[in-house]
């Protein structure tokens, strides 16, 4: 099957680290989702369609609750209501607006989940608006959330991917499995070790080049990265990333952070925060926070690295 570029970067990382001539027991399998693809690789010898079955179940579920793009979605029938009470919504949705939330206060705002309108306006996402609101009028309960102002509406797209891959990893352990690798565009979380007995790893990609930056061991953490070239009008100066805080696409300072946080959601959240912080304000951030992070500041081909948390421990030498 056609492996992404990153995961053929990780498959790549890994060879590196073996003897010549060893065997690599593993199973791969792939799929589409939200635009992009996912990819595991799984000791050999599994039940392959019983996991394709329960790693898709997870994926339609996180799409009919929080997918922008689908007009039946949780996420789309709250945006176009103008109800300010409660909104009965799948408690998945509930609990990743929460946590998106968590993560706006955490960043002063950097990390905004009402920030689809912009996002729109720059021709990247399909909400609407007069632009972002203030996370402040959004409230979230087990099974239900509300909003202050009848037009306000929610964008999780910085924070759902992560919270899918999270899922992905627990219907893994539920069906037995405690040695793997997943992605889901472009996020990886790793579990155990690979079936050759020696640690995963995982390449972050140097933006814009194919190579690797830096090979990473992630253990049982889950690595995030958010660049500006990813998407946007690189030709034109303009990312994909929005700051909400000064509507404008964000400044290029920085041109991508890595996050291994103990769940995908967290390390999806916190790289996007970091990265509209900048590369001042943002590893100021990480450290105070102690977020394990990796930030590449410059336009290249040559990139500045600086490291926070325990993010070095982690770096392949």
């Amino acid at each position: 099957m056609d492996l992404t570029r990153r995961l053929f970067l990780m498959s790549a990382a890994a060879s590196a680290a073996l003897p010549a001539g060893a065997a690599q027991a593993v199973t791969r399998l792939a799929g589409l989702a939200f635009g992009g693809s996912w990819h595991v690789v799984l000791p050999d010898r599994i039940d392959s369609d019983a996991v394709r079955y329960a790693l898709l179940s997870e994926i339609a579920a996180v799409d009919a609750a929080m997918s922008p793009y689908r007009a039946e979605s949780d996420l789309t029938r709250f945006n176009m209501s103008r109800e300010t009470g409660w909104q009965k919504v799948a408690p998945i949705l509930a609990q990743t607006l929460s946590n998106a939330l968590d993560v706006s206060r955490l960043s002063g705002g950097a990390f905004n989940p009402t920030v689809g309108p912009l996002v729109h306006r720059y021709g990247f996402g399909p909400i609407a608006g007069k632009g972002a609101g203030d996370p402040a009028d959004l409230n979230a309960r087990p099974d239900a959330i509300r909003k202050a102002m009848p037009e306000l509406t929610i964008d999780l797209c910085g924070i759902a991917k992560g919270y899918a891959l999270d899922r992905m990893v627990v219907a893994l352990e539920i069906l037995g499995h405690r040695n793997f690798l997943i992605e889901l565009g472009g996020e990886v979380a790793c579990r155990g070790r690979h079936p050759e007995g020696r640690d995963w790893l995982v390449a972050v990609e140097t933006p814009g080049g194919g190579t690797a930056q830096r090979i990473v061991r992630p253990h049982d953490m889950a690595l995030a990265t958010s660049g500006h070239r990813a998407n946007g009008y690189p030709r034109l100066g303009l990312s994909h990333v929005i700051d909400p805080r000064t509507a404008r696409p964000a400044t290029r300072g920085l041109a991508a952070v890595s996050v291994l946080a103990g769940t995908a959601e967290q390390a999806d959240a916190l790289a996007t925060a970091l990265l509209v912080l900048g590369p001042e304000a943002g590893p100021e951030l990480a450290r105070a926070k102690g977020i394990d992070a990796l930030f590449l500041a410059g336009h290249g081909p040559a990139y500045s690295e600086s490291m926070t948390g325990t993010f070095p421990r982690h770096v392949l030498e």
